[in-house]
């Protein structure tokens, strides 16, 4: 469904270090710097690109919005909470653990990245039948 996702961040070295640590600890390899500066990510067919913003204004994050990365097992979602926290990301929401949803149950962890954006590693939990 998704080409890719791009978040903004006004320093790349920072938000390198913190998404080297958290998509390590679900398997992903270190990003790359590109000719224009930026970390790009690739795996499984999805890609993550952090930039600075192109128009030059400092980089937000947007109200409301949440990238959410597919984490194997709970264990995997609290080790990229784990590696968030230990890389400067900062724990928002509720503790992770199981949420229960239209789709389900979730294990949800949420963090804040250095830049301010919103992004949550979720484990769909096997319904009970």
């Amino acid at each position: 469904m998704f080409s890719h996702i791009m978040l903004g961040t006004d320093d790349i070295d920072a938000s390198k270090s913190f998404y080297d640590a958290t998509l390590g600890a679900l398997g992903i390899p270190a990003g790359r710097i590109d000719p224009m500066g930026r970390a790009t990510y690739v795996h499984s067919g999805g890609i993550l690109i952090l930039t600075r913003p192109i128009n030059g204004e400092p980089a937000c994050h947007a109200n409301g919005g949440t990238v959410g990365f597919a984490a194997a097992s709970p264990e995997a979602a609290d080790a990229w909470h784990a590696a968030g926290l230990a890389a400067g990301g900062t724990a928002i929401e509720n503790a992770p653990g199981v949420r229960n949803s239209p789709f389900g149950p979730l294990y949800l962890a949420y963090l804040r990245d250095p830049a301010g954006n919103k992004i949550c590693a979720m484990h769909r939990v096997a319904s009970k039948a």
